[in-house]
C-alpha cells in the first residue's frame, strides 16, 4: 500500500480505556451509514473514540476504507469556513495547481475512491461543515464520513452516536481505570489499593467520568493526594457551578474541573495559559517567548511556566513523528476546550488585541525569514517550518484581513509567502488569500505591487493567462508610476513567463532578458531570479538554440549549487534533460530528468513533477545504457500517469506547443510502433497510478518497481513534507 492510500490516522501513545459498546456501535454504523456524527460535550472523548473507530474499521475492512485509507482532518484548526475544503484537501494530500474551485478538485479526487474521512471538531463551523459534507457525499459515492461535534451537523442521512461519560459505578468502572492509568503516568508506582479505592471512586464520581476532567485531576497528584484533590474539588463545585442555572451538569462539571485547575495554577501560569490561547494548532518555545512575554511576564520565565503547564496536563507536548528531524524544536498545543477557557480569560484581561498583534508579528517574521532562507541550503527546513506553522499563518492572515488598518500588511504577508504557495503545492489556497488581500485596498504601495505579481505568477502557473495578464500589467504600470524598480523587475519577469507559456517565444526572451538586466542592476539574487534564468534558457532551447540555452542552464546549476537551492534547480534539470535529449546524450538526460522528478516530488511541486515525468516518458522510447531497445509501452504508461497529474495542474502542458514538444515526440514514436489497442491499454494503466506510485515507477524505470511506498533515496532530493504531528489528545474539545 503506498503512502497516498495508507491514511493519516495518528498512532496512539496512551491507552484507550473502556468505550467497548460505543466503539462497536461506531464500527457497526460505519458499515451501513455514510455519515456518522459522534456528539457529546467538550472533553468527553469524542476524538479518541472516532480515531479508534476509524482505525478499527480500517483493520476489519468496515466501510471498505482499506482500499484508499482512513484520513483525519483537524477542523478545529480552521476558523474560516472557506478554508475547510483546503484543510480537507491538505489532509488527503491532494495537490492541485489549477484555478478550478477547490471543492471541484476535491470531488474529482474522491470520486471513484473508497475512503473514510474523519472530520474532527466541527462544532464551531457547523454550517460550513454541513454544506461541505452534503456536497461531498452527494458526488463521491465511495466516501464515508465520521465527524465529531458538540452538536449534530443536520445533514440528511446523518446517524448520531452520543458519547456518554465513562462509567463511575459498577464492577470495574471505566472512569476509575482511566484515572489510575493516567495517575501512574504522572506518579510512577501509583496503583488502586484498598486504602485509596474509596477516595479514587469518589473523585471519579464527582467528576462525572469526563475524561478531560479526570486527566486534569490526575495531573495534580504530583503535589496533592487523592483525598486532598477530592476535598478541594468539592469546595470549588459549590462555588463554580452556580454561574449558570441553565448549563448542563456535565458542562458545569467540566467547567468546574478546568476552573479548579486554573485556580491551582500560580498567577504567572494562569497568565501564560491565557496568552498561549492565541495560537492555532501547535507552537514552539521561541514563538511562545515572543508572543507571550511582556506586561508582567519575562521572556526568561516562559520556559519554566510552560513546563509547569505541561506537567499539569494543560499544555500538551506533541509527540515526535517517526521520520521527524531529531534536531527540530519541541512543539506544544492546547486542547480546544482548554484553549477556549484561556481565551475567555485573555478577553477579560483586555490585552487580547495586543496578543493578537504580537502573534501576527511573529508569523509575519517567520514568513519574511522563510522567504530569505528559501534561497539557501536550508530550503527543506524552511518548507517544513512553514508547513508546521500553517494553522497559525492562517490565523495571522485572518487577523490582517479583519482588522482595520492592516490592509498593507495583509498584502505583504500573502505576497511574501509566495515560496510556500508556489514551491510547496499550495497554489489554490495562496490565490484565495491573495485575492482577498488585494480586494482590501488599491493604494499603489510596494506591498500591493508584490501581491499583484505573485497573484499573476500563480495564475500563470494555473494556466489562467486571462487573469494573469491584467494583474501583471497593473503591477507593471504601478511600478513605472511610483518608481518602484524592484516591482518593475518582477512584473517584467512574470510577463515574460506568461509569454513563454503562451508560445510567444521571441517576446518571452526579450522580456526575460530585460528582467535579468533589472535584477542585476538591483543586485537581486534569489530563487525567482534563478527561475528567470531558467525560463530564458528554456525559451532559447524551444527556439532551437540549445547552445545558448545550455549556457543558461549551466549558470542556473552553478548558482543553485553555490547557495544550496534545490527547488529552482529542479527546473534547470528539466530543461537540461530535454536539451541533452535533443543533443543525443541520453545518459545525462536520464540522470537529470530523474533528479528533477525526485526534487520536485519532495516539495510536492506538481509542475516540476509532471515536466520531469514527460521527459522520462520520452527517454523510455530510447535505447537504455546497455543498448536494449526502448520500452514503448512503459513510455505510454508514463504519459497516462502524467495526464492525471496535468489535470491537477491545469491545462495539460499549459496548452503550449513548445512545452508539448517532448510529449508529441514520445507519442509519435509510441503510436508508430504499438497497435492502437496496446497504446490505449498502457495509457489507461498509467492513469490508475496515484502520485507516489507514478513517481516511484518513473524513477525506478518501469514495471520492476515494487509499487509500494514513496520513492527511496537513489537520487538526492528533499524528502516528502511530513504531516504535522498530531498530539494524541486524551480527550477532545
Amino acid at each position: 500500500m503506498n503512502s497516498d492510500t495508507a491514511g493519516n490516522l495518528p498512532a496512539e501513545t496512551t491507552g484507550f480505556v473502556g468505550r467497548s459498546a460505543e466503539l462497536a456501535e461506531a464500527v457497526r454504523l460505519l458499515t451501513t451509514a455514510r455519515l456518522v456524527t459522534v456528539v457529546g460535550p467538550g472533553g468527553v472523548g469524542k476524538s479518541r473514540l472516532a480515531l479508534r473507530a476509524a482505525a478499527a474499521g480500517a483493520a476489519t475492512g468496515a466501510a471498505d476504507p482499506s482500499r484508499d485509507g482512513a484520513w483525519v482532518v483537524e477542523c478545529s484548526l480552521v476558523r474560516d469556513p472557506e478554508l475547510l475544503v483546503h484543510a480537507v484537501a491538505e489532509a488527503l494530500r491532494v495537490t492541485d495547481g489549477t484555478a478550478r474551485p477547490p471543492v471541484d478538485i476535491l470531488i474529482a479526487h474522491l470520486r471513484g475512491r473508497s475512503l473514510l474521512l474523519v472530520l474532527d471538531g466541527c462544532e464551531h463551523l457547523v454550517d460550513g461543515c454541513a454544506a461541505l459534507v452534503a456536497r461531498l457525499l452527494a458526488e463521491a459515492p465511495g466516501l464515508r464520513i465520521l465527524a465529531t461535534s458538540r452538536q449534530p451537523l443536520g445533514v440528511g442521512g446523518e446517524h448520531l452516536l452520543q458519547v456518554p461519560p465513562l462509567s463511575t459505578e459498577g464492577p470495574g468502572p471505566e472512569a476509575v481505570e482511566l484515572f489510575v492509568q493516567r495517575a501512574a503516568a504522572v506518579l510512577p508506582g501509583f496503583t488502586l489499593t484498598d486504602a485509596n479505592r474509596e477516595a479514587v471512586t469518589a473523585l471519579c464520581h464527582r467528576l462525572d467520568g469526563i475524561p478531560l476532567a479526570l486527566e486534569l485531576a490526575a495531573g495534580r497528584l504530583r503535589v496533592l493526594g487523592v483525598e486532598q484533590i477530592t476535598e478541594r474539588l468539592n469546595d470549588r463545585f459549590r462555588v463554580l457551578t452556580g454561574g449558570s442555572r441553565t448549563a448542563l451538569p456535565r458542562h458545569q462539571t467540566l467547567r468546574t474541573a478546568i476552573g479548579w485547575s486554573h485556580e491551582l495554577c500560580t498567577p504567572a501560569e494562569r497568565l501564560l495559559w491565557a496568552r498561549v490561547s492565541v495560537f492555532a494548532g501547535s507552537f514552539d518555545l521561541d514563538a511562545a517567548e515572543y508572543v507571550c512575554a511582556g506586561d508582567g511576564l519575562r521572556a526568561d520565565e516562559v520556559l519554566d511556566l510552560l513546563s509547569e503547564l505541561v506537567a499539569k496536563s494543560i499544555v500538551l507536548r506533541e509527540e515526535d513523528a517517526p521520520d521527524r528531524d531529531p534536531s527540530r524544536a519541541a512543539r506544544y498545543r492546547l486542547l480546544d476546550t482548554l484553549r477556549e477557557y484561556g481565551a475567555r480569560w485573555l478577553g477579560d484581561t483586555g490585552t487580547e488585541p495586543l496578543l493578537r498583534r504580537r502573534h501576527r508579528d511573529w508569523y509575519l517574521g517567520l514568513a519574511t525569514w522563510g522567504e530569505i532562507e528559501w534561497f539557501s541550503a536550508r530550503q527543506v527546513q524552511t518548507r517544513d517550518r512553514t508547513h508546521l506553522a500553517q494553522a497559525n499563518i492562517r490565523a495571522a492572515l485572518d487577523y490582517c484581513l479583519a482588522e482595520p488598518g492592516e490592509e498593507q500588511i495583509a498584502q505583504f504577508l500573502t505576497g511574501t509567502l509566495w515560496y510556500f504557495w508556489v514551491g510547496c503545492g499550495h497554489l489554490a489556497e495562496g490565490r484565495h488569500w491573495l485575492e482577498r488581500a488585494l480586494a482590501l485596498s488599491d493604494e499603489p504601495t510596494e506591498a500591493r505591487a508584490k501581491a499583484l505579481w505573485v497573484t499573476g505568477y500563480m495564475a500563470t502557473l494555473q494556466g489562467d493567462l486571462a487573469a494573469a495578464r491584467p494583474l501583471l500589467e497593473e503591477c507593471h504600470r504601478q511600478a513605472l508610476e511610483t518608481g518602484d524598480d524592484r516591482a518593475l523587475a518582477y512584473a517584467v519577469h512574470r510577463q515574460g513567463c506568461a509569454a513563454l507559456i503562451g508560445d510567444d517565444l521571441a517576446r518571452a526572451a526579450e522580456l526575460l532578458e530585460e528582467a535579468i538586466w533589472h535584477y542585476e542592476k538591483l543586485g537581486e539574487l534569489n530563487s525567482n531570479v534563478v527561475m528567470a534564468m531558467f525560463e530564458l534558457g528554456l525559451a532559447m532551447i524551444f527556439q532551437g538554440d540549445t547552445a545558448r540555452g545550455e549556457s543558461w542552464m549551466a549558470k542556473v546549476m552553478d548558482v543553485c549549487e553555490e547557495f544550496g537551492e534545490q527547488w529552482a534547480h529542479a527546473y534547470g534539470l528539466f530543461a537540461s534533460a530535454y536539451s541533452e535529449w535533443l543533443l543525443g546524450d541520453l545518459r545525462t538526460a536520464r540522470t537529470r530528468a530523474r533528479e528533477c522528478l525526485r526534487i520536485s516530488y519532495g516539495f510536492r511541486d506538481l509542475v516540476g513533477v509532471v515536466l520531469g515525468m514527460e521527459v522520462l516518458a520520452l527517454l523510455a522510447t530510447e535505447p537504455d545504457e546497455d543498448g536494449a531497445p526502448g520500452d514503448l509501452a512503459e513510455a505510454r504508461l508514463l504519459q497516462g500517469a502524467a495526464n492525471v497529474i496535468w489535470r491537477k495542474v491545469g491545462v495539460p502542458l499549459f496548452g503550449s506547443r513548445s512545452f508539448n514538444a517532448a510529449h508529441a515526440a514520445c507519442e509519435a514514436r509510441v503510436l508508430g510502433a504499438l497497435s492502437e489497442e496496446q497504446a490505449a491499454a498502457s495509457f489507461h494503466q498509467g492513469t490508475l497510478l496515484d502520485l507516489d506510485a507514478a513517481v516511484e515507477r518513473a524513477l525506478r524505470g518501469g514495471s520492476g518497481s515494487s509499487g509500494g511506498g514513496p520513492p527511496g533515496g537513489e537520487v538526492p532530493g528533499p524528502r516528502p513534507v511530513p504531516t504535522a504531528p498530531r498530539s494524541p489528545a486524551p480527550a477532545d474539545a
